[in-house]
């Protein structure tokens, strides 16, 4: 059996990747796990008096934007090279209104005391991991439909 690579959808142009893997997709779970992780320390604050939770959870609202942005870079020079269609661009909107989410998210984090979590913090953390899940869900269908490895 022979190895073809990564396909590249309805006759575009592959997708960016390394070693035969689209780099996009490594790059999206990364914001996820920051996020979602933010969203646990977020209700453990929700729950305790520590204050060191709250910073936990800017961190990772801030690790999760900095992996965001070089995933939208890819993700867009991936769709501009190669579009795929509606579910794209569901995918794209979801994901992008998420980082926009957590973008304001980490504002809203830098308050003083309990204000910088609750009720304001974790609903948009709450929000944006759901959005997240979601647009990650339809990008995984789409990895699957058009950048599967595919043996002759």
């Amino acid at each position: 059996m022979k190895h073809q690579g990564l396909r590249s959808g309805r006759g575009g142009r592959r997708a960016i990747s390394i070693l035969g893997h689209p780099v996009f997709p490594a790059l999206a779970s990364v914001p996820l796990v920051c996020f979602a992780g933010a969203l646990l320390t977020d209700i453990v604050y929700a729950q305790s008096p520590y204050m060191q939770w709250t910073n936990f959870s800017a961190w990772l609202i801030t690790a999760g934007l900095v992996f965001a942005l070089f995933a939208a870079i890819v993700a867009i020079i991936d769709f501009f090279r190669n579009p795929k269609g509606g579910l794209a661009v569901a995918h794209i909107v979801l994901v992008f209104g998420a980082y926009v989410i957590e973008l304001f998210n980490i504002f809203v984090h830098s308050r003083d005391a309990y204000t910088s979590v609750v009720p304001t913090g974790l609903t948009l953390s709450v929000v944006a991991v759901a959005l997240l899940l979601v647009g990650n869900c339809l990008g995984a269908f789409l990895s699957g439909r058009y950048y599967a490895r595919s043996e002759a």
